[in-house]
């Protein structure tokens, strides 16, 4: 496998709408969890990946000596020939953090946004300002990391058009190598989804939605940042090669609490629990609590529905040396049924989402099930 995610499920405050594997991390065993993530990592057979991915959670709610060890770690088992990356807060990106970041060869830096706007970023529950966002860009430039993505939403409780303006003034102003740009999705188990259930709360309905996508499309082409995935902008040679390979479909190694990893064949899940991670990881040795075996249905499903996400779309020539027969042999009347109402195209050997398609993604993906 070339591709590696690791998990850090450690946050300084619960944001309303996230509904990823994680928890507060005032009085839980970091150290302990760090323990066992080495002792799961180390695992692995000595290797060369292409890329590595450090999300979370918030991986900079780690302490300076925490990340240390891990990246010691990590750098001494692992060698990362292409993208290093690692999420961050841009109020927890202090200088000391990112020199230890630096310092063992982490390339990229995802930075968690999310607005400009303090009003809304208080109703996501963000702990940063306006403020902090430049401060962050600041040390990431002073340092020579440059090459960092700004991770952004729309569609928030309360937005407005001019909020994507502002936004997108603000992407000018700091020209950053890579946006990712997001629609809110309401999440069960999450603040914003109670709050909705409870009618007092609401967002736009789908049609704005739509607007306000357009928006962010045409506003990041102008500023030079074409899209090549459903939510990503990139200017040249700045995709995200990580993300590429859940897209394309390509396999992975995924480690820590409530991590996926997928085999090709199969995807596991590991143990979400920080307490059961760290128990499981030191008492039996494994950490994974499930493996899906996948059917070649499975398989040809996924390969559509990821790889239709980027703009490119999917390769035909690809699909073929993958399984072993040519798409139209799965899809043939699928293909031919999107094609005629503009959803898809065929173009140089490879299928893609028309502009009409994208604004209806899923709708167009479940066509895929077999």
């Amino acid at each position: 496998m070339d591709s590696m995610y690791v998990h850090i499920p450690f946050c300084n405050r619960i944001c309303t709408y996230c509904d990823f594997n994680k928890v507060l991390i005032k009085n839980q065993p970091v150290d302990e969890y760090i323990d066992a993530l080495i002792k799961e990592l180390g695992q692995y057979d000595k290797q060369h990946l292409k890329t590595i991915y450090v999300g979370g959670g918030t991986p900079t709610a780690l302490t300076v000596s925490q990340l240390d060890r891990l990246l010691k770690f990590m750098t001494e088992h692992f060698t990362v020939t292409d993208e290093f990356t690692f999420e961050a807060n841009p109020d927890e990106l202090t200088t000391e953090k990112l020199d230890v970041l630096n310092h063992y060869g982490v390339n990229r830096v995802s930075l968690g946004v999310q607005t400009f706007n303090n009003d809304l970023l208080k109703v996501l529950g963000r702990t940063h300002n306006f403020d902090d966002i430049f401060k962050s860009v600041n040390h990431l430039e002073k340092i020579g990391l440059t090459n960092y993505s700004l991770d952004l939403m729309y569609n928030l409780p309360g937005e407005t058009f001019d909020d994507i303006d502002m936004s997108l003034k603000y992407v000018k102003e700091l020209q950053p190598k890579h946006i990712s740009w997001y629609s809110l999705i309401i999440e069960p188990h999450t603040v914003f989804y109670n709050k909705i259930r409870q009618g007092t709360m609401s967002i736009a309905g789908s049609l704005e939605e739509g607007e306000k996508y357009d928006k962010v499309i045409a506003g990041l082409d102008a500023l030079g940042y074409p899209q090549y995935e459903i939510s990503n902008f990139a200017k040249s040679e700045y995709e995200s090669m990580h993300n590429k390979t859940y897209w394309l479909n390509e396999p992975y190694i995924g480690a820590g609490a409530g991590s996926h990893g997928y085999t090709g064949s199969a995807r596991y899940y590991n143990i979400k629990p920080v307490t059961h991670y760290i128990n499981n990881m030191n008492e039996q040795g494994s950490v994974v609590k499930e493996q899906l075996e996948l059917t070649k249905n499975d398989q040809y499903e996924e390969e559509m529905f990821l790889g239709l996400r980027l703009n490119k779309g999917v390769s035909e020539v690809r699909f073929n040396e993958k399984y072993g027969l040519p798409v139209d042999a799965v899809y043939g009347d699928v293909l031919k049924k999107l094609t005629e109402k503009n959803l898809l195209k065929r173009k140089a050997g490879h299928i893609y989402l028309t502009e009409a398609g994208r604004m209806i993604g899923n709708d167009v993906f479940m066509e895929f099930l077999l």
